[in-house]
């Protein structure tokens, strides 16, 4: 339930989707990239992040290690789902 209440979070998984190439953002790079988060919000959520085991703050920014990764990897499904995704058409 834990991960899942972090994933339930508002920007989280904008910022997992950001970090999943190359190169490494920085905390402005990323918060340009989740246009409209705030730097607080961002911040809680990094350091959730890095508390969780799945981010990691370098010298040039912030990466996903290895839990990280898997944790996309899981997430991919997920992804081609919602590619294939047809929502109903919405009533007049």
């Amino acid at each position: 339930m834990a991960i899942l209440d972090l994933l339930g979070r508002r920007w989280t998984l904008r910022l997992l989707w950001e970090l999943r190439g190359d190169p490494v953002p920085t905390f402005r790079a990323l918060q340009q990239r989740c246009d409209g988060v705030s730097s607080s919000v961002l911040t809680d959520r990094l350091t959730e992040l890095r508390a969780a085991a799945i981010l990691e703050k370098t010298s040039g920014g912030y990466q996903l290690i290895d839990q990280g990764r898997a944790l996309l990897d899981t997430l991919a499904p997920l992804e081609q789902w919602a590619a294939a995704w047809q929502p109903a058409p919405s009533e007049p």
